[in-house]
């Protein structure tokens, strides 16, 4: 069986897309949604679209998640982009899936730190699983991503900064409260990305991988460099 650059065979690599954007959808829907934390990252910025433009969500996404994918092809290669695109599409089908058949409802009103901490835990996970696939979870962890490895910076420190500043803006429109709760989760997310990213693999200590040259595209596999 033939196996991709990072040493998975590509039944190995799906499984583990797969089963991080399970997680990924079980966590936003039961843990983030049900207990109303909000969202960073593109769908935070989708939000404040709407709220201060009127812009659809479901156009915002496309607008900001196209140029994204078209650099990723450039830099990271056509499987990165399958890969994502596979793990995007399994989200939407997951998440509706639960939406409509899951009756499981996981209350923490009353202990909004523990619903912050299971958000952050499991979103962490799930993210860096399909990171390690060789994909990702959307425009946004590609963007962190490809900039953690221009700048040499952690994916989990340049999560945590992008999500931070879109849910500043969502002030505008979200309660202080769970907006916090939600800094929370995307810090205890961002740690938990880097961990699982890095897991067996060497610290580079120089040297990010996208080249200036639009001709050689890398490959999904993500390394951790050091800060």
């Amino acid at each position: 069986m033939r196996k991709q650059d990072s040493g998975m065979s590509l039944p190995l690599r799906l499984a583990v897309i797969l089963s991080g954007t399970l997680l990924l959808a079980f966590t936003y829907y039961h843990i983030n949604y049900q207990n109303h934390l909000t969202e960073g990252g593109f769908v935070g910025l989708s939000l404040l679209g709407k709220y201060v433009l009127g812009i659809s969500p479901s156009l915002s996404i496309l607008i900001l998640d196209i140029p994204v994918l078209l650099i990723a092809i450039i830099f990271k290669g056509k499987s990165f982009v399958v890969n994502t695109f596979i793990s995007v599409v399994a989200f939407t089908v997951f998440y509706g899936l639960m939406e409509r058949y899951s009756g499981w409802v996981i209350d923490l009103q009353d202990n909004l730190p523990l619903a912050a901490l299971l958000s952050g835990v499991l979103t962490g996970l799930g993210a860096g699983m399909v990171l390690r696939g060789g994909g990702a979870s959307g425009g946004d962890d590609i963007l962190s991503l490809l900039i953690s490895e221009w700048k040499g910076i952690k994916v989990g420190t340049v999560f945590i900064l992008m999500d931070v500043i879109v849910l500043a803006l969502s002030l505008f429109y979200m309660p202080l409260r769970e907006t916090l709760y939600t800094v929370m989760a995307v810090v205890v997310a961002g740690y938990v990305i880097t961990f699982t990213t890095s897991l067996g693999r060497p610290k580079l200590a120089k040297a990010p991988k996208i080249q200036p040259a639009l001709g050689k595209p890398q490959d999904g596999t993500v390394m951790n460099n050091a800060m």
